[in-house]
């Protein structure tokens, strides 16, 4: 039952991690507003680099991605809610609980979906962010890929070791 708590306390971690990010990019929009800008804008790259084709020059697609980020946000927060609530109600049923699983695992891979292919891939290849020394969020958002998917990792094994003897 030990393994079964952690599950969901790591669950719950998701949804208080996810959460309060969400609810910071809303309450202080202009924070990360502004690294998205400069990220899409690509106006702190290495000058005079042959990827600036890739540039945008629109605020409202700045506002666009910002609001697509914060909206991803807030859904992993809220799956993870969920699922953790779902967790510990079925808590004592081995095929109930791992049943409950699959919401808390489509939030965890919405999450390594927005912080590797949305940071890593997106923004650090293809809008060169990892060229900038000011606006580069490579670490952070490899941080949270890793710790996704190591709770996912831990959550998809199995959690009664019942002997078939």
């Amino acid at each position: 039952m030990t393994i079964r708590y952690a599950k969901i306390v790591l669950i719950w971690s998701v949804a208080l991690f996810s959460g309060l990010v969400a609810w910071n990019n809303m309450v202080d929009y202009e924070s990360n507003y502004s690294f998205v800008f400069h990220v899409l804008k690509m106006d702190t790259t290495f000058p005079n680099n042959v990827g600036m084709w890739r540039a945008i020059e629109s605020p409202m697609a700045y506002h666009f991605v910002y609001g697509v980020i914060i909206a991803v946000e807030s859904l992993i927060a809220l799956l993870s809610a969920i699922a953790g609530v779902q967790l510990i109600r079925h808590r004592h049923s081995h095929r109930e609980f791992n049943a409950a699983k699959s919401v808390a695992v489509v939030g965890l891979v919405l999450g390594v979906v927005l912080w590797f292919t949305g940071f890593l891939t997106i923004g650090g290849e293809w809008f060169l962010m990892w060229q900038s020394a000011v606006w580069n969020g490579q670490q952070a958002a490899y941080r949270l890929v890793v710790v996704f998917l190591m709770i996912l990792i831990f959550l998809l094994l199995p959690d009664d070791f019942v002997s078939k003897e």
